[in-house]
């Protein structure tokens, strides 16, 4: 596995914090820790380029330092700091060192390791929270950018048919993998790509990536829909939420709705 690189930034304010946050996820940056005043963001160090990161820090007149993380340091302090999200009754993510956590439908076990989806995210929130109002019932499902697997997961235990989960980064393979043995969804196929080349279409796709990519594979998303598919798509800001509109409306796409959490905003699209 590889070490990582930990940035402390200093914000002025949270707004701040959540724009960079979109900024760097651009560049590779995967994970992220919002505290008052400042921000802390990780990346792989193969992935790390000081010069793009630059770009992005010194226009804003604020300060950075870096350290590197090794990866069995990595693991030890996630867990430390992993607590259970609980989204009102519907469902609760935990850790499997934790207590089981009742009155919820739904009780989803995230091992807390370096993948992105661990319901802390306003982004993973969103997700979540937003699936309560689809129905999966008998739906086949694709989960573009999978993570720790924690949408493809939900969207099993929501009584969906078929669930295919889809990621380019090893790592998180290999920890989706390792969460929906935890959560009894053996039956989610989980495929290592970075396109959506050669897939089916689907009756609901999850995308909660970034705004790049989300808009870079308008293409692929629709060659994967049919013509009443619903998208539920996050990733993004609300800044750049009528640039998503757009992008997708002119490309047969009907924008439904819009959730908003802090700076962070969700859209359900369909296939029109």
């Amino acid at each position: 596995m590889s070490d990582y690189i930990k940035i402390e930034i200093e914000t002025a304010s949270k707004e701040q914090s959540e724009i960079l946050i979109a900024e760097l996820s651009e560049i590779n940056f995967d994970a992220f820790e919002e505290n008052e005043n400042a921000l802390s963001a990780f990346i792989k160090e193969e992935y790390f380029n000081e010069e793009e990161l630059n770009k992005i820090i010194l226009p804003k007149n604020i300060s950075y330092s870096k350290t590197i993380i090794e990866d069995t340091n990595w693991n030890a302090k996630w867990e430390s700091e992993f607590v259970p999200i609980i989204i009102e009754d519907f469902v609760a993510v935990r850790a499997a060192f934790h207590n089981p956590i009742v009155n919820v439908q739904h009780e989803i076990i995230i091992t807390p390791k370096m993948s992105f989806g661990t319901g802390h995210h306003a982004t993973t929130y969103l997700m979540l929270q937003q699936m309560q109002h689809i129905n999966f019932t008998g739906k086949t499902v694709l989960d573009f950018g999978t993570g720790t697997g924690i949408l493809a997961i939900l969207a099993k235990k929501l009584g969906a048919k078929k669930v295919v989960a889809i990621d380019n980064d090893e790592w998180s393979i290999n920890n989706a993998k390792e969460n929906i043995t935890a959560n009894n969804s053996t039956d989610i196929v989980l495929l290592q790509k970075d396109n959506l080349g050669g897939l089916e279409t689907f009756d609901i796709i999850l995308a909660n990536i970034n705004l790049n990519v989300i808009t870079g594979c308008i293409p692929q998303l629709k060659m994967v829909c049919h013509h009443s598919s619903q998208l539920l798509l996050s990733g993004f800001l609300n800044s750049d939420g009528q640039r998503v509109i757009n992008d997708f409306t002119s490309e047969e796409f009907k924008h439904i709705s819009t959730t908003q959490k802090n700076e962070w905003i969700l859209m359900l699209l369909t296939k029109s």
